[in-house]
């Protein structure tokens, strides 16, 4: 696959779960209390973010000079997730959910635009 196609592959990748992500937003009705309560949901989350994640990674890959806001600790939640899963909060995670989540989600689309 061509660096071009294969950085859109990641950036619709990213945006995908984003609106996915907004969904569970939906679905919980913006209230932590239900976030918290639901241990499948956190999963779910959990899962989502490891997922953007390792997209962001293979994009630095491709794009060295990439311009995300956060991408290292973006990453570093990846692998908190896949090597630490224990050490998660799921505080942290509401938090990427209501304050980090729509800065990436434009930073996506305005990198899907050009």
């Amino acid at each position: 696959m061509q660096p071009h196609n294969e950085k859109l592959k990641y950036l619709l990748d990213i945006q995908s779960i984003i609106l996915e992500l907004d969904k569970i937003l939906v679905f919980l009705e913006n209230d932590y209390t239900n976030f918290n309560s639901n241990f499948i949901t956190i999963r779910a989350v959990e899962r989502e973010l490891m997922i953007i994640g390792e997209a962001i990674n293979k994009l630095k890959k491709i794009e060295s000079d990439l311009t995300i806001s956060n991408s290292h600790q973006i990453i570093g939640l990846r692998n908190m997730i896949v090597h630490a899963y224990d050490a998660i909060d799921p505080t942290l995670l509401w938090k990427i959910l209501i304050k980090d989540l729509p800065i990436l989600k434009i930073e996506i689309q305005s990198m899907i635009n050009h």
